[in-house]
């Protein structure tokens, strides 16, 4: 029963490997990549063959020495510069093929699951499954995100991408290449040692026993020893490799969070408990490599001992025939040299535990981020969410229901209308969930459904702008082209933004959110928005950090420039002094503890504003 289990893994392990292998050879460039593979095929079979050459080479250039033939000693040093030169060539666009293989496969790979990752608002969705995972995780609870997401969901999604994928592409072609080479040296040498070895004879319980090819049983056997005792040793690898590369992962992810928060924890000072969380996970890094490298040190302790062991034993088993004179020398070496082939071809599964450990690993934790990206690929297809299209001039959500990783509902069969000129104030206390409402508006909530139509002519702004690394004309681009906009185009934005100390800036490189204050940010965000002319806006908080008078100056610009384009403006904000720039309202408003959702949504009409902006 253990060693069908045994199996079992091992099946279900084989078959992670197809599962991420085939794609690429099944890909647009299939055929590139089946011809590289033929060739480092064809090289690895040419170079087992030379092997062959030169172990017949062995036996004639040592029967040579012993029977100081000087002819055939240099014609066979004539004949060893050509195996050599031929091998070396081999060897070289082997390896080079191989290279470009794993190359060219990391590349499509990387390709691959990225577009997958960032398509639909995978990378959002999975970040939020995780975040919920990890606060369930511990509970008796059942995991809210079980219905919702079904699975476990894998951390560090940039790891996977970039080092997860990169190690299985150079393992998954080394290790197959590897054991090609081991599986057609064993076939080619195994012969070649039955008929070299002899037949050993022994008496026992006083009848005579014969056993053809003893020298090939003799390498069986201590290879079988040899495989067995490196699996109990090092099985333990497995775990502590998956486990190293997660703490790694961590360990790394919040030093990038420092970086990106380090005005905010210098200003909180911060640091010094910033310096014992890190300290903390780079212990935990450290704890688990000690427990790996000790772990290592007993496994590189038996292969070297069964390495070096390996050496002398073919010698000693055929050392009796050599002396009393049924061999020569060169038959000895050759006999030795193709033991130690077969031997090396037996042994690599004891040669390479280390590596196939960390091949496992690495293959488990790309299938869970495979699976991942499948399942949200599943959640998509089965979601009802808003498709912009350019007929509609109106925001609508028809039985419209918004729930909280938790579960909570907060919102259940709600129905919303924004019609163009019809600028709408959402309120209601804070942590009501408004901005999920937003984010169940723009499609991108997994806890949301209804039947939402949007307007093609929409962007959203929200609490926390994004801007890449790079130009500033990039970052105020975003996610359009540069080339979309004109520099005047660029300056007028920045300008209406109240910006204008940045209009002769569009070239500089820069970390624009580390380098620009909140208010900046935020000015920035919505000289994105003055430069697109959007018909509809949706700003969540979206001038918290700016001054009222600039707060005012700016929603009006935003407001006037949607009407123009025939929409309107709909905001998230708590001041009351931006009523005035709306006329209708969507209010949250808390409900009885009996009622399955927390709050309902009520529309009304505001008051025309006394100054008449929007009246």
């Amino acid at each position: 029963m253990k060693l069908t289990r045994k199996f079992s893994r091992f099946g279900r392990f084989l078959g992670q490997v197809w599962r991420l292998t085939t794609p690429y050879f099944q890909s647009d460039e299939r055929w590139r990549a089946r011809g590289m593979l033929a060739a480092v095929v064809a090289l690895n079979l040419a170079a087992v063959y030379m092997l062959v050459l030169l172990n017949e080479w062995n036996r004639v250039f040592y029967d040579a020495l012993q029977n100081k033939n000087q002819d055939v000693f240099w014609a066979q040093l004539g004949r060893f510069v050509i195996l050599a030169m031929t091998f070396v060539a081999i060897a070289v666009y082997r390896f080079y093929l191989t290279q470009l293989l794993q190359v060219r496969w990391r590349a499509w790979m990387t390709r691959h699951m990225m577009s997958r990752w960032l398509k639909d608002h995978a990378f959002y969705r999975m970040e939020l499954a995780r975040y919920t995972d990890d606060r369930a995780e511990g509970s008796d609870a059942t995991a809210p995100n079980s219905s919702a997401f079904g699975q476990r969901v894998p951390d560090n999604p940039d790891q996977r991408l970039q080092e997860d994928i990169h190690l299985f592409t150079t393992q998954t072609v080394g290790l197959s290449m590897g054991f090609l080479n081991a599986l057609v040296t064993l076939v080619s040498f195994v012969g070649i040692l039955w008929a070299l070895s002899g037949a050993f004879s022994f008496d026992f319980g006083g009848e005579s026993f014969t056993i053809p090819g003893f020298m090939v049983w003799a390498a069986v056997l201590y290879c079988l020893i040899g495989s067995v005792l490196a699996h109990y040793i090092g099985r333990p690898l497995i775990g502590l490799n998956f486990e190293q590369q997660k703490r790694e992962a961590n360990f790394r992810h919040h030093l990038v969070r420092v970086r990106e928060y380090s005005e905010s924890i210098a200003l909180d000072k911060g640091a010094s408990l910033e310096n014992r969380n890190l300290e903390t996970r780079f212990s935990s890094v450290l704890a688990n490599y000690l427990r790996l490298i000790a772990k290592q040190k007993q496994l590189v302790a038996f292969t070297n001992l069964f390495g070096q062991a390996a050496t002398v034993f073919p010698m000693i088993v055929a050392a009796p025939r050599f002396f009393s004179g049924a061999i020569q020398l060169g038959e000895l070496m050759q006999i030795a040299n193709a033991f130690g082939r077969v031997q090396d071809s037996l042994s690599w599964f004891v040669d390479n535990y280390d590596s196939l450990a960390s091949w496992r690993a690495t293959t488990e934790r790309l299938t869970s981020f495979e699976a991942a990206l499948a399942h949200q690929k599943a959640l998509d297809s089965a979601d009802r969410r808003p498709v912009p299209e350019a007929a509609i001039n109106a925001i609508s959500a028809l039985d419209m229901s918004v729930k909280l990783p938790t579960g909570i509902t907060l919102l259940e069969g709600a129905h919303l209308h924004a019609r163009p000129g019809e600028h709408t104030l959402l309120k209601g206390p804070s942590g009501s969930g408004k901005s999920t409402l937003f984010r169940t508006i723009a499609g991108i909530w997994p806890w949301g459904r209804g039947r939402i139509s949007l307007p093609e002519s929409t962007m959203f702004i929200p609490q926390r702008p994004y801007f890449p690394d790079g130009s500033l004309r990039a970052a105020l681009a975003y996610p359009d082209a540069e080339s979309n906009y004109t520099d005047e185009d660029l300056r007028q934005a920045l300008k209406e933004a109240m910006l204008p100390q940045l209009a002769d800036r569009l070239d500089e490189q820069a970390s624009w959110t580390q380098k620009l204050s909140g208010g900046e940010q935020q000015r920035l965000a919505i000289a994105r928005v003055l430069l697109k002319k959007p018909a509809w806006i949706l700003a969540d908080e979206a001038t918290s950090a700016l001054d009222i008078a600039a707060e005012q100056t700016l929603y009006e610009r935003l407001s006037l420039m949607a009407e123009k384009a025939g929409g309107a403006l709909i905001s998230i904000a708590h001041r009351p002094t931006l009523e005035v720039f709306h006329n209708h309202r969507w209010q949250m408003v808390a409900q009885d503890s009996g009622v399955e959702a927390r709050f309902k949504l009520e529309s009304s009409n505001l008051k025309p504003a006394a100054n008449g902006v929007l009246g």
